[in-house]
């Protein structure tokens, strides 16, 4: 059947490099049973495996699969144990006490040299990993982490503390990020810069074999200390492998062919032969694919850089006519098949405390009375904005600009590469920009820092430079707060105020959407689409 749709789809191949791939699947086979390796692409480089540098998903997927942290979330975003098993705070909300399991195990190295090459895990394990996040020389990206850490202590073999400047209650939040891994001194000071390609960890799956840009296997770890609720070891799969084919319609060829058992993507160039118009899944396809979707917690949004030169841009009047004068439904609907959520409720994506502020909708009309009154306040009679984007975006923002051009608002779009896009974005160099905000960690307060005005860029990630009062003061007061309902009450003011100001344009919340062949199951859509293998099984229902 897998063959059939291939060939229905694509009658002419490129023999060179799918024949290439089809053999570096086998190879991976090779080394375990082929209905037990879980297989996907990933379209970029994987830079490192070192943890301390896992900035972004093609990184954060593999060494999620490595490595184990404190603590980390569920699938509805709860904060659970991981290589803590509980975890206490004190009455002032700075101090964290964290008992840590003792039957967790590095994988297996040489370098360990016990008689069984291994060693197991200990709080000092963590002051070295928190010490190395933080020194200048290694340059991690995620050093931040640990910004408003005043001190950590290994109290003894299972005890860890660590003491806040200030209360914040998203931390336990920052500490689900893979930055806060734990690594071994004796695997890492052995390997120095090396171990981005060498690296050990206590996670549910260890290195095997990585040829850069082609093929990446990791293994079973058989000292896993995580079972299901009936008592059975995890993981369940005996490998995962990954390939790195950058052209996503070659990654679709080698889904429909039963290569791949995952599709993470959904490109313009199949999504229409995949999805109908609503986002199900085509007839034609449900007898051996199935379609995972949840809340992904991603604006996709425009900017506008509110120090720019330009007028219009400063102008509060064009920037709601923006918002008002296209339809977010109409968008989602034939752009992206019905996948994601029209952006019609503030900044804070849907899934998080504080999601719901009444935001922007349709509103032609008003939009071209709100051009007209520009034009009569300032005189200008062709107002321009010009907005930055790269190609994978250029149709919402083509769709943008024909609906606003209607209304008398003339837009010009600049595309980019992406990475061009991101450096004039953060040196304040465009006008107006397209952008998207994945949560770093899953509180509101990280989408909210995108306007404090001491998070200006190139220091923060206020890449808009908004700045008010008002919203500054309910920012910090935010951080005082311990209960989540007493915060929501807060997110939602300061999402109102960005509303009534609109530094931006919210185009739609997110949704993770995966394709997968009907012998895989087990895998969920996470929230922050963190890749999860630890619980898949193939072949047979758990």
């Amino acid at each position: 059947m897998k063959t059939q749709i291939f060939k229905r789809l694509f009658p002419l191949l490129l023999v060179g490099s799918l024949s290439y791939l089809s053999s570096s699947c086998t190879n991976g086979s090779s080394e375990s049973r082929e209905s037990e390796v879980f297989r996907y692409n990933e379209h970029y480089n994987v830079a490192t495996l070192d943890p301390a540098f896992a900035r972004n998903p093609p990184i954060i997927w593999p060494t999620n699969q490595i490595f184990n942290g404190l603590v980390q979330q569920d699938d509805s975003l709860n904060i659970v144990p991981d290589l803590a098993k509980r975890w206490t705070v004190d009455s002032s909300a700075t101090r964290y006490t964290f008992t840590l399991r003792d039957d967790v195990y590095f994988h297996k190295h040489p370098q360990f040299k016990t008689s069984d090459s291994t060693r197991r895990l200990v709080a000092s394990d963590f002051v070295y990993s928190f010490d190395r996040l933080k020194d200048p020389a290694v340059a991690s990206p995620g050093s931040w982490v640990l910004s408003n850490v005043a001190a950590y202590e290994a109290v003894n073999d299972s005890t860890f503390t660590i003491t806040l400047n200030r209360q914040f209650p998203a931390f336990l939040g920052l500490l689900t990020m893979r930055y806060c891994s734990a690594v071994p001194r004796e695997i890492v000071e052995y390997y120095g810069n090396e171990f981005r390609s060498h690296p050990v960890g206590t996670g549910p799956f260890k290195f095997k074999r990585w040829e850069e840009g082609v093929k990446l296997v990791l293994r079973k770890n058989e000292l896993y200390f995580e079972t299901d609720e009936n008592g059975v070891q995890l993981p369940y799969l005996e490998a995962v492998a990954i390939t790195f084919l950058p052209d996503k319609q070659s990654e679709f060829l080698q889904f429909a062919q039963g290569n791949l058992d995952m599709l993470n993507s959904l490109d313009p160039s199949y999504k229409d032969e995949l999805l109908t118009a609503t986002g199900k899944l085509k007839e034609k396809y449900k007898d051996e694919v199935k379609t995972i979707t949840g809340p992904f917690l991603n604006t996709e949004y425009l900017g506008f850089f509110l120090d720019s030169p330009q007028d219009e841009i400063r102008s509060e009047l064009l920037r709601k006519a923006v918002n008002y004068g296209f339809d977010r439904v109409k968008m989602i609907k034939y752009l992206r098949n019905g996948i994601g959520e029209p952006a019609q409720a503030g900044f804070i994506p849907k899934g998080l405390p504080g999601y719901g502020t009444a935001g922007f909708e349709y509103n032609p009309a008003r939009a071209r009375k709100l051009i007209e009154e520009y034009k009569e306040t300032t005189g200008n009679q062709n107002p321009v904005i010009t907005i930055g984007t790269n190609s994978q975006y250029l149709d919402i923002c083509e769709y943008i600009q024909r609906e606003i051009g209607k209304l008398g608002l003339t837009i010009n779009i600049d595309v980019m590469p992406p990475s061009t896009l991101r450096q004039l974005k953060s040196t304040g160099k465009l006008d107006a920009f397209r952008a998207s905000w994945i949560a770093d960690y899953p509180d509101a307060e990280n989408y909210l820092s995108l306007y404090y005005s001491k998070n200006f860029t190139p220091n923060g990630p206020n890449y808009t430079h908004f700045k008010n009062d008002a919203f500054d003061r309910l920012y910090e007061a935010s951080f005082k707060l311990t209960d989540l309902e007493e915060r929501k009450v807060l997110y939602q003011k300061m999402d109102s105020i960005l509303i009534a100001k609109a530094p931006f344009v919210t185009l739609y919340y997110d949704q993770v959407i995966k394709f997968v062949h009907k012998d895989v199951y087990g895998l969920k859509a996470n929230p922050q689409d963190f890749l999860v293998l630890k619980r898949v099984r193939k072949d047979r229902k758990p």
